[in-house]
């Protein structure tokens, strides 16, 4: 159904009917008005609607100093007031479209269901990290991450959810709190939550760029000038219907770049392709299809040429690990890169690995690194040599070397590039050697009474 000056969405059998106007009053006629065509429309195919189900809300600008509108909305003699609040499509809008009654909660969800899933692994024990890293990737950051493709979440928000994101991290990790938080993504295999949501919001466009206009809506309303898999456009386009742009803040095109003044700003459209710029290549985004060719046969009866979307996801998986790097440097005496590949770390007990995320995080009970008793010396308490740091603790102590010969026969070092970090039998024997020397094992812990 086409309105002018407005904007119809369906899903299901869930649809919004958004109008715009130069007052509240004639925007609720317009709404009056759209709603007696589609009775109409519903009465000849035998179709109704469940009008008590109805909400109402008035959509305005942050910087909007009126008074909010209480004008209701009267359909088959009921009485429908505006909410301050509204939920569609587990989407929280707010009139304003403040981010932050949204975040809230999905952060109160997350928080519940990371309760029930630490259960399942208590320090030390419980499930094995790779079982772990599955349910923090399935689960908490699901949730948490509801309305992240969309919604910016504020600076306040953001830290709120980065906080809860560290305990993720922490609890898979099983290192100590006093670790930096940045090694606690680089250990973990997770990355910030800001270059995730990032991300997922790339992941996003590329979608909205990639689809067909005939399938897609908000393909369907980008610029004429952006490629897509057809030309076609909108009838009516309803592109600028809730920017409220004030008339000295004129939109740019979705190819220019933002300048440093208030004064020009994208469509919330246009920022969509202008965010993928990094992927623009000679093609200019030529035409590509997401969904699967069979399905798209009524539109497109010819296969698309080449398979460049999924490329274009890893190109913007490899933006992720750029940009993770610059995020947060990590300390000189901490070499290792990020990733975000399985790591054979996680096929050990929950036990047996966290020890060594421990030591390669600086923080553990080894004498140099000073997490657990700042007054006693670092030297190392076996050999008095050297302060016990893992890469002494583990391949030159001497006191160490029956261990060795015993179980780390192919063990040599430990930087970033050593075959141990890539093979799991390796692995297994530095657990091992872990294990039969207690190292980094809490002092006095298997101490016998005398």
């Amino acid at each position: 159904m086409e309105i002018p000056y407005g904007l119809t969405l369906f899903y299901v059998d869930d649809f919004t009917l958004t109008v715009s106007s130069s007052s509240y009053r004639r925007n609720i006629q317009l709404l009056q008005k759209q709603y007696a065509i589609l009775q109409a429309r519903g009465s000849r195919l035998g179709v109704g609607f469940s009008v008590p189900k109805t909400e109402l809300i008035h959509w305005r600008t942050c910087r909007d100093r009126d008074l909010p509108s209480a004008a209701p909305i009267h359909l088959d003699g009921s009485i429908f007031r505006p909410r301050s609040e509204l939920r569609w499509l587990r989407l929280w809008f707010t009139p304003s479209l403040l981010t932050t009654p949204h975040f809230t909660k999905p952060l109160a969800k997350a928080q519940a269901a990371f309760v029930a899933v630490k259960r399942l692994s208590p320090p030390g024990m419980g499930l094995p990290p790779y079982l772990c890293h599955r349910l923090a990737a399935s689960l908490p950051f699901p949730i948490l991450s509801h309305g992240g493709d969309i919604f910016y979440p504020t600076v306040h928000m953001t830290r709120k959810l980065a906080v809860f994101w560290h305990k993720v991290q922490r609890w898979y990790t099983n290192c100590f709190a006093c670790t930096l938080t940045d090694i606690w993504a680089m250990e973990a295999w997770l990355p910030p939550l800001d270059l995730l949501l990032a991300y997922k919001r790339r992941l996003v466009n590329l979608q909205v760029l990639c689809s067909p206009p005939e399938i897609n809506p908000a393909t369907a309303r980008l610029a004429p000038s952006v490629l897509t898999p057809s030309l076609l456009r909108h009838a009516i386009d309803p592109r600028t219907l809730v920017a409220k742009n004030a008339r000295s803040r004129l939109p740019l095109p979705w190819l220019q770049p933002r300048p440093l003044t208030k004064n020009r700003a994208h469509l919330p459209l246009d920022a969509v392709p202008h965010s993928m710029l990094f992927l623009l290549g000679p093609d200019r985004l030529a035409p590509l299809l997401v969904t699967s060719q069979r399905l798209l046969a009524e539109h497109y009866p010819e296969p698309p040429e080449g398979r460049k979307y999924p490329q274009r996801r890893r190109r913007c998986r490899d933006l992720l690990i750029g940009e993770w790097k610059a995020w947060a440097p990590a300390p000189t005496w901490y070499p290792y890169p990020p990733s975000l590949k399985p790591h054979p770390f996680r096929g050990l007990n929950k036990c047996d690995a966290g020890r060594p995320h421990q030591m390669r995080s600086g923080q553990s009970y080894l004498r140099a690194h000073l997490s657990w008793d700042n007054n006693c010396p670092t030297t190392c308490h076996r050999c008095n040599e050297s302060p016990e740091t893992f890469e002494h603790a583990v391949p030159s102590c001497p006191t160490r070397r029956p261990a060795r010969k015993r179980h780390l026969q192919g063990v040599t070092e430990l930087g970033p590039d050593a075959p141990v970090w890539s093979s799991a039998a390796l692995l297994g024997t530095l657990s091992h050697f872990i294990r039969s020397t207690r190292t980094a094992f809490q002092p006095g812990m298997f101490s016998r009474p005398t």
